[in-house]
Parts: C-alpha cells; sequence; structure tokens
C-alpha cells in the first residue's frame, strides 16, 4: 500500500466511499443528501492537500488536510479520513493517520485540530490518543447518530512542533 497525492481521476474511486460514510450518518456531519459535486469541492477543491491510500489500482481510503482557521490560527490544520468498507481493520485508516501528521509537519502547520468527533467513533479516538492527541474539548449532545440518538462530540487536539 501506498499514500500518496490524490488527482482528479482519483474522484470516481473516492465518491463511493465518501458517499457510503455520509450515508451512514455515524462519524460526519455531512448532510447525507451531499451531491457528488458538493462533495468533490470539499474533499478535493477546498483543502490544502487531499491524499489517496492505494494498493495496486484501488484506492483504500482517503483523507484532506487544510487549515483549521484562517489568520492568526493557519497554523493549525484539520483533516478528514475515509476508509473504504472492504479495507477497514487493515491499518489504512492508521497508515493515514501518521502519513497526515507527518503531511502536516512538512507543509508548515505546527498543530492538528480535530472539530467534532463522535464518542461513538471509538477505533478513531483510541487510534488519535495513541498517535499523542489529547481531548480538549466536550461537546455535549453535538452529534445525532442515527441508532444512539443525541451523543456527544470531542474536540482532539496535538501540538507538533517541538
Amino acid at each position: 500500500m501506498q499514500i500518496r497525492e490524490a488527482h482528479n481521476p482519483d474522484w470516481e474511486a473516492v465518491w463511493p466511499i465518501i458517499q457510503e460514510v455520509i450515508m451512514a450518518g455515524e462519524t460526519y456531519g455531512y448532510d447525507p443528501d451531499l451531491s457528488p459535486a458538493a462533495a468533490y469541492r470539499i474533499w478535493f477543491e477546498l483543502p490544502h492537500k487531499t491524499y489517496v491510500a492505494v494498493a495496486g489500482n484501488t484506492v483504500l481510503g482517503t483523507y484532506y488536510l487544510k487549515p483549521n482557521q484562517g489568520g492568526p490560527g493557519r497554523h493549525v490544520c484539520n483533516c478528514g479520513y475515509m476508509v473504504a468498507a472492504p479495507a477497514r481493520g487493515q491499518g489504512v485508516g492508521k497508515l493515514m493517520a501518521q502519513h497526515s501528521l507527518q503531511m502536516a509537519i512538512e507543509l508548515g502547520y505546527k498543530a492538528m485540530q480535530f472539530n467534532y468527533v463522535a464518542v461513538s467513533n471509538t477505533v478513531a479516538i483510541r487510534l488519535w490518543e495513541q498517535l499523542g492527541f489529547q481531548t480538549v474539548g466536550r461537546l455535549p449532545r453535538a452529534f445525532c447518530h442515527p441508532r444512539l440518538g443525541y451523543i456527544d462530540a470531542l474536540v482532539l487536539y496535538q501540538w507538533l512542533a517541538d
């Protein structure tokens, strides 16, 4: 498996991954009716960089990296990660997470922040904690999970600079 910068032709393989994740409604606060054009803008046009994890010609996962805020907050980046269902549990997310931390440093970011991690997303939370992230905020009942109802969302943060 390799992780490389995404290119426009990758969209055809990335869109089904995004569509499946947002339709499930369990981890991202995107509208389940998000159009492919709107998703493309969110995932490919607005970020600083977008990457894909590939094995051969198969896209296993994708992530974007972008400034979390502008102006005096532009040194803090934010990322979004999605793994194709058949590739889950195989370490793709962990490799993308590690890659994103390295890329953030290389791109000059000083910190990484996740603004809205559903507490039910225990796999992601465990990974972020293993990689040194700390929970710096808890948003009570901020995420409406399709099965669990209103649950908390976490804000996770890691300073990357020495």
